[in-house]
């Protein structure tokens, strides 16, 4: 994780002492720089003062929307509080990097929403988040971020740092926003006037003063088109957002049955889900990325049901190295799959779909078995 806080490690103020004088506001221009040419989209600096946030995070997770996800509630307000969650933290440096792929099948960077919903409408296609169609985005942006702080290091001596990318207690588009890097959208992501939605963010903890960027004023005005999206309108008011509901949250986080009442609105989506971004106006100036690493893989976005289905655990395994798939396992995957596949029945009344289905039933555990069983059933229920 980067964390340069070992035993005999100086502590912040010997670390101060020992580093040669700085121009604050040069040094932060260097950063900058130096994350452009790592592929960052933009740099960053938040204070570690994130009080106000903190009223809003115990009413969420009072509220249970964070569902089975307990360590959203483990760590308290460490997650507000960047000093306590790493002693000695001063300042946050924030990254964003786009990952709309570099190809994009060939088409305008405009049209890529449109492209994207008629997939959707496709019942026989799987879908992918474009996130996950690539490279592991974690190792990506870890990496990349470890590079960063190096580079600090080797300019002005000893930094305590600690690099994070949506891997521990960070309230990661709080200090996104509060750093300029975009403002909170009503689906609760990062907004970006040159680049919507589409990108990932990463943090540099360090134990340097760095200036601060300074935030941007939200644009979303009246438009309430990712709330109305929502497939399972889990968009419950704007900027709040009950995961229970959220198709990535059922088909990523969740482990067991996917509630039978959300099952019909999952549609063809086999892991995560981008309608909210799809619908966002200012997704038409998504970037795409500069670098390889999110191109496609293995046609995750142009595969059928029926073709992700006849995978066993050793080709999943084979065809998710490396891919932020992996981790939901072979179990998920085939619970995601035979729900896709009973909408895809429903739908069309391919009896193809239902003899797959049919087939995997005598080998599959109780947890699938139940879904290839609604799946199987919903050939008889009325299109939605």
């Amino acid at each position: 994780m980067g964390d340069r806080r070992g035993q005999g490690q100086a502590g912040p103020v010997e670390v101060e002492r020992s580093r040669p004088p700085v121009d604050p506001a040069a040094l932060l221009l260097q950063v900058q720089a130096w994350g452009q040419a790592l592929g960052f989209s933009q740099i960053g600096v938040a204070d570690v003062d994130l009080a106000s946030a903190e009223p809003g995070l115990l009413a969420w997770l009072a509220a249970g929307h964070h569902g089975r996800m307990a360590y959203m509630a483990a760590h308290g307000l460490k997650r507000a509080r960047p000093a306590e969650l790493v002693p000695g933290t001063l300042r946050v440096i924030t990254a964003r990097m786009d990952y709309l792929p570099r190809t994009t099948n060939n088409i305008t960077a405009d049209d890529w929403q449109a492209q994207e919903a008629a997939r959707l409408a496709q019942p026989q296609q799987a879908v992918v988040s474009v996130y996950a169609r690539g490279r592991d985005y974690h190792k990506v942006l870890r990496q990349r971020l470890q590079t960063l702080a190096d580079q600090l290091q080797q300019a002005v001596g000893p930094v305590g740092h600690r690099v994070f990318t949506d891997s521990a207690p960070v309230l990661e588009v709080e200090l996104a926003a509060r750093s300029g890097i975009g403002w909170r959208g009503k689906h609760t992501l990062l907004l970006h006037r040159e680049a919507g939605s589409m990108f990932f963010l990463g943090e540099i903890y360090i134990d340097l003063a760095l200036p601060l960027t300074p935030p941007v004023s939200g644009h979303c005005g009246a438009c309430s088109a990712c709330i109305t999206a929502c497939p399972t309108q889990a968009i419950v008011a704007p900027h709040r957002l009950d995961a229970r509901r959220c198709i990535s949250y059922l088909t990523i986080e969740l482990d067991g049955a996917i509630p039978a009442e959300f099952r019909a609105a999952i549609g063809n989506r086999i892991y995560g889900c981008d309608d909210c971004q799809l619908a966002c106006p200012w997704n038409k100036f998504a970037q795409r990325s500069p670098l390889p690493d999110f191109d496609e893989r293995h046609g995750l976005g142009s595969a059928s049901l029926l073709q992700l289905w006849d995978w066993d655990e050793a080709a999943f395994l084979r065809h998710t190295e490396g891919s932020a798939i992996r981790r939901i396992g072979i179990g998920r995957w085939r619970r995601n799959l035979a729900v896709a596949l009973g909408n895809a029945w429903r739908a069309t009344g391919d009896a193809a779909l239902a003899d797959a289905l049919q087939h995997a039933l005598p080998a599959a555990d109780a947890l699938l078995a139940e879904h290839i069983g609604w799946a199987l059933a919903q050939r008889a229920l009325p299109a939605v």
